[in-house]
């Protein structure tokens, strides 16, 4: 065993190890050093790699006390452990850490403030000026879908609703997803992508008059109108 006492080279694993292994390296061990297999038993000392054994594997094994472990371990290995002896090193250099951490969230902050600003905000209220005169200018349309003049109509809220898209498309890409609105961007994102398939289907029924593009492009609104209310609940989910 290390002297150290580092709970990976105690089992015998890569800090990598996944939760199988280092179940299947405890057992292992377990084996190797139960006192039924050693031949003086009765000596305490043939307890004492059990002991250690236990102990890392009770922190290694638990998904929890694995994180909390690993994290320190890092910022011991990162500040060198045995540079800093003293207690007031130790307290500076965690003072520091700690410094680091707090500059790193604000800049997260003013980051996910920023793209909420300049990306979520106008992307959403632009998604709406597509999806919400939809049902309107579709009904309008279907009372007589060959008169030129309901057809132009349709066709001249469709050119809006492409431009609008790919501005929304431009504006999404205007700044980098925070991560800790990374699910709610790539539902945006894909609400997006449904919209401008949806126009496409309807463009092409302008066209020739086929029913099946009439339908898809529906379907595929229906979906995106589905997916933005989710994208708004997300936000106001991570708003609180």
């Amino acid at each position: 065993m290390e002297s150290q006492g580092d709970y990976y080279q105690i089992l015998g694993i890569s800090a990598s190890a996944s939760g199988a292994e280092i179940k299947r390296a405890y057992r292992q061990l377990a084996k190797q050093h139960h006192p039924d297999r050693q031949p003086n038993p009765s000596n305490p000392g043939n307890l004492d790699p059990m002991v250690r054994i236990n102990q890392a594997y009770e922190v290694l094994g638990d998904r929890q006390r694995r994180q909390i472990y690993d994290r320190q371990r890092h910022w011991d290995g990162a500040i060198g452990v045995q540079g800093v002896e003293s207690r007031h090193e130790r307290t500076t250099a965690a003072q520091a850490q700690y410094r680091q951490k707090r500059q790193k969230d604000s800049s997260q902050e003013e980051l996910c403030a920023a793209w909420v600003q300049q990306v979520y905000t106008p992307v959403n209220r632009l998604l709406g000026e597509i999806l919400n005169p939809f049902k309107n200018a579709l009904s309008q349309l279907s009372a007589d879908p060959f008169d030129d003049g309901l057809m132009e109509e349709f066709q001249a809220y469709l050119e809006d609703s492409r431009n609008r898209q790919q501005k929304a498309q431009t504006l999404f890409q205007k700044l980098p997803n925070p991560p800790q609105m990374a699910s709610l961007a790539m539902n945006l994102y894909y609400c997006l992508n449904q919209v401008g398939d949806g126009l496409g289907e309807l463009e092409r029924f302008t066209l020739c008059y086929d029913d099946s593009y009439l339908r898809d492009g529906k379907e595929m609104f229906r979906i995106a109108q589905r997916m933005r209310k989710e994208v708004q609940s997300q936000f106001r989910q991570a708003s609180h």
